[in-house]
Order: C-alpha cells, then structure tokens, then sequence
C-alpha cells in the first residue's frame, strides 16, 4: 500500500511527518525552514518505547560480537561494524522479543504498585 504523501516547502514527504514539518515554518522564516527541512531525514518510531529497548539489544550484541576488543583506528572500527552489519543482515538476524505485559508487570510493580480494591 502505498505511503500518503503531502507537499511543503516544495518538497514530498510522508504525511506522517507533515505536524513535524510544519513546526519549522512556525518557527523559521518559510526560506529556513525550507532550508533546514531539506537536511533532514525523518524516521517514523512507534508510540511506545519497545523499539528502543529492542535498539538496545542490538547494540548489545554488536558490543558482544564485535567490539569486545580493541581497534586500532576508526577506520578498523567502521571496517568491523560494516562486516558484522553485513552478516547480520545476510542471516536476517532478528530480536525474540519476550517482554509481556505480565513480565513487566512483574518487574516494574514497585513503579506502578496496586490499588486496594
């Protein structure tokens, strides 16, 4: 299904990222605004945090699998983060995400203690 897309500042973008768009022309002038807009790649996250936990995880393995040493330069550094990504990719490695409800009601119960009925 294809994406809704609108136009502003002479330039498509998801409509999903209009409100986000918009507020550069309420607080640049339209020829700034315009100007910045087009430096930036916007990216839509969900609502709720999971994908950053799961961000998290990634880049947990990434230090686990990758950088569990030491690199000489930061060429050697991008060098070795190319490669992992490739083969990460090329296995389609994925996240079992396990975190129920339940689970976090579990483990976040003095953050969110129960009412007396």
């Amino acid at each position: 299904m294809p994406r809704a897309l609108s136009t502003l500042g002479g330039h498509r973008w998801p409509a999903e990222h209009e409100r986000e768009l918009l507020s550069l022309y309420e607080a640049f002038e339209p020829a700034e605004a315009r100007r910045i807009a087009r430096k930036l790649e916007l990216h839509y996250t969900p609502k709720h945090g999971s994908w950053l936990n799961m961000a998290e995880i990634e880049l947990s393995v990434l230090q686990q699998q990758c950088l569990d040493r030491r690199l000489p330069d930061e060429d050697t550094l991008k060098r070795e983060i190319a490669a992992w990504e490739h083969q990460r990719n090329a296995e389609q490695a994925t996240i079992d995400w396990r975190f129920s409800v339940t689970d976090a009601r579990k483990k976040l119960e003095r953050l969110y203690p129960s009412l007396p009925a």
